[in-house]
């Protein structure tokens, strides 16, 4: 039978350091990738939902983001350009939120 042992205790300073600054970090792709995909697929599923439902106007408050998304419309195609731009600026903000942490997040 192996003597259990503590991990922290078979570890000198520095390797306990290291340890923590890797646990602590975030990965920017990674969190750019999962704002991407909740940005541009939420944006899509809305648009293609109220594409759907129709109605005599459809979606008036969702097409004011025409206003900042040049091009976007509640349209099948709308709901396609949509998702690029969830996609894009979804992946940008994510991004930006792990490397803004990572910066200011130090372990000394």
């Amino acid at each position: 039978m192996a003597s259990e042992t503590d991990p922290e205790d078979q570890l000198t300073a520095e390797e306990q350091r290291r340890v923590e600054m890797a646990l602590v970090r975030l990965n920017e792709h990674g969190w750019g990738v999962a704002f991407a995909l909740l940005a541009g697929l939420g944006l899509f599923a809305a648009t293609l939902l109220l594409v759907i439902r129709g109605g005599q106007t459809v979606g008036p408050h969702l097409g004011l983001l025409g206003i900042y998304l040049p091009g976007y419309e509640v349209t099948v195609m709308g709901a396609v350009l949509g998702l690029i731009y969830g996609l894009v600026l979804g992946y940008a903000a994510g991004f930006l939120v792990g490397a803004l942490y990572n910066r200011l997040v130090k372990i000394e």
